[in-house]
């Protein structure tokens, strides 16, 4: 059998009716974009760890397909999942004698450096936005004070929210897919078990949401024309903001690391951050804003020596 039929076999049958359809769609965009061209045409039985080798100093070096120049580690680990899988789960139903893929060399995932915004840049995105008319802007600046996730927010509902206790509860996430060939908003379980959490709202919060929940036009937070927005549209809505205010690009993302950064310098500490922003533990919260966290205990040191 060649890998490219069981590839196909594996995500139609495995991957399809055990995995968030998310992860089905992604497995499925890794495997057509990354994986065939490269690998389709051999037999199951000869995707040798020298083959999976080579092909990921392939990736290293020019597997970005649009671009001709190496994908990042991070990615290439997605990759490398994929196969792997695959090629267990042949394993286990004797397809192949023996699963070898595990002694590969996987590349060293190195942490994205934290991008996030200054305060100067915090201010003058929200004050554009309470100026604006645009309802679903608002957005924006929730995620600021909380550190939603952008399909957290867009996934929102009014009965996530309660205006009384201040508080707002993840529930569910969303991203843009497919169902019928039709593209469509698809609602999803959290990330993580983690990520299903409670987060207390602050007056700047509080104040926005009851200004939306009077314009209210259909069960999501945030919407436009009484339908839920496409996360590619919010963030291609948000890349004009920058763009409109002479401000740096920054992905969407980093509203959420500029809301840890600015918690951190507030003085919270790790493990309510980490709880807010929904992370598996704090040593994930520790490593990604410890940059912050030095910074905010040496300015703490500072204080004290002049009091001293």
């Amino acid at each position: 059998m060649k890998y490219k039929d069981w590839l196909g076999e594996w995500l139609d049958s495995y991957v399809k009716s055990s995995s968030k359809q998310r992860t089905y769609e992604l497995y499925r965009a890794i495997t057509s974009v990354h994986i065939l061209p490269y690998l389709g045409e051999y037999e199951l039985i000869e995707v040798t760890p020298l083959v999976i080798q080579k092909y990921i100093t392939v990736l290293m070096e020019s597997g970005n397909k649009r671009t001709g120049k190496g994908l990042s580690p991070n990615f290439i680990k997605s990759i490398i999942s994929v196969l792997q899988n695959s090629l267990k789960t042949a394993h286990i139903l004797g397809l192949i004698s023996e699963y070898t893929a595990n002694k590969i060399k996987r590349s060293k995932i190195v942490e994205k450096q934290v991008e996030c915004f200054s305060v100067p840049e915090q201010k003058k995105i929200v004050k554009y936005i309470l100026e604006s008319k645009r309802s679903k802007l608002k957005g924006i600046i929730i995620c600021l004070y909380t550190g939603l996730r952008i399909g957290e927010l867009l996934a929102l509902t009014w009965d996530d929210i309660d205006l009384v206790k201040a508080s707002l509860s993840v529930t569910k996430t969303c991203h843009d897919g497919y169902i019928g060939g039709k593209r469509c908003v698809i609602a999803d379980t959290p990330k993580t078990e983690t990520s299903r959490r409670k987060i207390p709202l602050s007056k700047t919060v509080l104040d926005i949401l009851r200004e939306l929940k009077k314009e209210k036009t259909c069960d999501y937070v945030i919407s436009e024309n009484g339908k839920p927005i496409f996360v590619r549209s919010y963030q291609r809505t948000f890349e004009l903001l920058l763009k409109r205010l002479g401000i740096a690009h920054k992905g969407f993302h980093a509203l959420r690391h500029t809301f840890a950064t600015r918690a951190i310098e507030c003085g919270m500490d790790v493990k309510t951050l980490s709880e807010i922003l929904g992370h598996k533990n704090a040593t994930i919260t520790l490593n990604r804003y410890v940059h912050s966290l030095w910074v905010h205990k040496s300015e703490m040191m500072n204080k004290l020596g002049k009091l001293l």
